[in-house]
């Protein structure tokens, strides 16, 4: 049997019924079972990002409400600071609360993930997607 270890956290009441309603869909046995997998997925995500290296070339997408306090604002400043990498963005007005970010960006791997990181770490901002590509003459065929 595997050692573990009990946790106690706090979600907010919606995003804890989405979460019973995938369970349900997927037919996970328990919410523990439904965290240990997307907590897996998360490490996967993590691992790979972090291992990336060289030149690349993607998109970070990133939602978030912009009545939260100076959310605009900080995202700006960041974006600021890597304009060496960012080619180009698009703000999209996704409903009444919420905006939408995309930022496309080309540039050495690190320098990309920091970028997306800083990006992730802002109050008010919900999500970040980050997706890289390889430069078109390294794919393998």
């Amino acid at each position: 049997m595997v050692d573990m270890d009990r946790i106690s956290i706090s979600l907010p009441k919606n995003l804890l019924e989405e979460f019973d309603e995938i369970i349900l869909e997927r037919g996970y046995a328990s919410r523990s079972e439904a965290i240990r997998d997307s907590i897996r997925e998360y490490i996967i995500k993590h691992k790979w990002i972090r291992s990336l290296q060289g030149e690349r070339s993607g998109t970070i997408n990133v939602v978030y409400d912009h009545h939260s306090t100076d959310v605009m604002e900080k995202l700006t400043t960041i974006q600021h600071d890597y304009s060496d990498i960012i080619v180009a963005t698009m703000h999209i007005h996704m409903d009444h609360d919420h905006c939408m970010e995309v930022i496309i960006v080309r540039g050495d791997a690190k320098e990309i993930k920091e970028l997306t990181d800083k990006l992730t770490s802002q109050k008010g901002v919900k999500q970040v997607k980050l997706t890289v590509m390889v430069p078109g003459g390294n794919i393998p065929q």
